[in-house]
């Protein structure tokens, strides 16, 4: 991802030339953050943060410029520091274990996650694993394989996460349930209805997003599904973004309420 902030090192395996950086600083085209490192004069502010601080962008500011979903509550710079900075006393994100050198401004993805350890929930934390899973089409298995710093806390969560979900809302839903003993299906595929985020006995739940938006032939379509659903003896309740993320008290209440009679009993099979 290009930021606008690189490493001297970096900036020579394209060609420049110190004497090129040195005329790049002169012209004003390029800043010296510190010694080794450049910003040119658009960069990412976060970025520069990050390198006057010795550090990279880590944990969910990484997370979230790399596109996955991350809750929110995460606004402030999430740096991970190398030993450079650890000397100097600066506060970082950081995986357990010694720190890990900083080579590029910006983490990849799972070094970013074992960053974010410290600094999320654990349901925020198995949200994020879950939106880099599914983009990435990875298994749980491949993804803890990736992870340079796996550690019995991750795998601990790593339990609760699933790459078939489709949106953060999805995943704070689905194990906010189960913990509280629902058996809660992902991706259901029923006949004649498609697909639907999850299935709590006889209850469809469709998660919205915080930037949907439904447009006529999507609306028509919802209540298409909705009312085949109906017919075949399910019902179907969609959740907004702040109901899941501000308002959970009262969303599960009416789910617990809504699934009292039918909360052991096993829906008909769906497609495969």
């Amino acid at each position: 991802m290009e930021l606008g902030v690189n490493r001297r090192l970096e900036l020579l395996a394209t060609g420049l030339t110190d004497n090129d950086l040195r005329r790049m600083v002169r012209r004003n085209e390029l800043i010296a953050v510190r010694p080794g490192w450049y910003a040119t004069r658009d960069a990412d502010p976060q970025a520069v943060v990050a390198a006057r601080n010795h550090g990279a962008l880590s944990g969910p500011t990484a997370l979230d410029k790399h596109g996955f979903w991350v809750p929110p509550g995460y606004d402030s710079v999430h740096i991970r520091s190398g030993k450079a900075a650890l000397d100097l006393g600066k506060a970082c994100c950081r995986p357990s274990g010694p720190p890990i050198p900083v080579h590029t401004i910006l983490d990849q993805a799972p070094l970013a996650l074992c960053a974010a350890i410290p600094c999320m929930t654990g349901d925020d934390w198995i949200a994020v694993a879950d939106s880099f899973m599914h983009s990435a089409q990875l298994d749980v298995e491949l993804l803890r394989a990736m992870l340079p710093r796996p550690t019995r806390v991750i795998d601990t969560l790593l339990t609760e996460c699933d790459p078939c979900s489709q949106s953060g809302t999805e995943t704070l839903v689905r194990i906010r349930l189960r913990r509280l003993g629902f058996e809660v299906v992902v991706q259901p595929r029923l006949i004649g209805v498609g697909f639907s985020d999850l299935l709590v006995g006889r209850l469809l739940i469709e998660c919205d997003s915080e930037l949907h938006h439904t447009s006529l032939e999507n609306y028509r379509n919802d209540r298409r599904r909705d009312r085949r659903a109906l017919a075949m003896g399910y019902s179907t309740m969609r959740l907004t973004y702040d109901d899941v993320l501000y308002g959970w008290d009262d969303t599960v209440a009416d789910i617990e309420k809504t699934l009292a009679d039918d909360r052991h009993r096993i829906a008909p099979a769906w497609d495969d």
